[in-house]
């Protein structure tokens, strides 16, 4: 009688470790991980990323700082501070065709980027421009300081009186 020889898959026991086995618990932990990364990663990627830049209503100071017929540009504001007689207003220095900050001029408004120009209350006047500069709101705060909103664009000519 010839004896076969003996498979030791077929003989296996149901605490023994084999390759085959541990390949599997590999590949589920592998992918138990993986899963476990992706979720954390849409959570921490998902929410917004938000960079809260300089506050739009700022002050400026008091009426007192601005003489009659001064045109006052706040470069880091980007904004000019007009006084004509008892009004203030405030306009835009940014250039309306790519986002350079105008100088202001004998003539009102010029853009040193691409040659816009713009009169005394910010029409385009010349350039490449395609609109107005805007005008902001202007407020007289509590405390008697002038308040620029630059969320709210008003209508050219609009002044403050104080």
């Amino acid at each position: 009688m010839i004896k076969s020889p003996k498979n030791p898959a077929i003989e296996e026991t149901g605490d023994a470790m084999t390759r085959r086995r541990m390949l599997s618990w590999f590949s589920g932990f592998g992918l138990f991980g993986s899963l476990i990364i992706t979720a954390f990663s849409n959570l921490i990627f998902i929410k917004p990323r938000a960079t809260y830049g300089q506050p739009n209503r700022f002050s400026i100071g008091k009426p007192e700082d601005f003489p009659p017929g001064a045109r006052v540009s706040l470069d880091a504001r980007r904004v000019c501070v007009v006084r004509d007689g008892d009004k203030i207003a405030a306009i835009s220095t940014t250039c309306t065709h790519l986002g350079c900050i105008v100088s202001v001029s004998e003539t009102g408004f010029s853009c040193p980027c691409h040659g816009s120009r713009y009169d005394q209350d910010g029409n385009v006047t010349g350039g490449p421009a395609p609109k107005a500069l805007p005008w902001f709101q202007v407020r007289l705060a509590p405390n008697g300081e002038i308040e620029i909103d630059k969320d709210t664009e008003i209508d050219q000519g609009s002044y403050l009186r104080v």
